[in-house]
């Protein structure tokens, strides 16, 4: 009975963060729904046992990656909002729907188009993703393998999504003009 109370709350937390990162309007807000978000997906990891993805989870998202979104945002600068329905390029939009309509067709074209086993080969690389776990290597061996060998394709998706999130990050809380900063003098206090 508690495990599913923890679950059903940390479910929540990852549901309002994720909410919270989608519908904030401030960055700065966001990044700290995101990191909401990412603790309570650590819960869920401890939940199941798998405290080493949890720690991970906590180090490396919430402590580093959110961290450097933050750095990046406080940077640049949140002085204004910009008006996201003035376009600066035409025709952005039409291009990353496009594009990312494009990347769909490919991904779902590998998973199912080649069928069965194959499909999982087609995508991961690998002769089978249902590989049993080598009892006698240590887990951490065992992560590697399964994370750089049929995972491989998702580790460098997230690895693409995260540098395409700090680059929004930044296109996001950019100063047009930067006349707009002050910097105060050294020795000097304005109130």
């Amino acid at each position: 009975m508690v495990d599913v109370i923890v679950f059903a709350v940390a479910g929540l937390i990852v549901l309002a963060g994720g909410l919270g990162v989608v519908l904030n309007s401030n960055p700065v807000r966001s990044a700290l729904s995101l990191v909401a978000s990412f603790f309570g997906v650590a819960v869920l990891f401890v939940l199941q046992e798998a405290h080493f993805l949890a720690l991970v989870q906590i180090v490396v998202y919430a402590g580093a990656i959110v961290v450097l979104f933050l750095f990046v945002i406080m940077l640049l600068g949140v002085d204004e909002v910009e008006d996201l329905s003035i376009e600066p390029l035409s025709g952005q939009r039409i291009g990353g729907l496009l594009a990312g309509a494009a990347l769909l067709v490919f991904l779902l074209g590998g998973l199912f188009l080649s069928g069965g086993d194959e499909g999982a080969v087609a995508v991961t690389g690998t002769e089978s993703v249902t590989q049993p776990i080598d009892e006698t290597q240590p887990n951490i061996d065992n992560l590697a393998t399964d994370l750089f060998g049929r995972n491989v394709l998702a580790f460098e998706a997230t690895a693409l999504l995260l540098t395409i999130a700090t680059v929004g990050a930044v296109v996001l809380v950019r100063n047009a003009g930067a006349e707009d900063l002050s910097v105060d003098e050294p020795g000097r206090a304005d109130h």
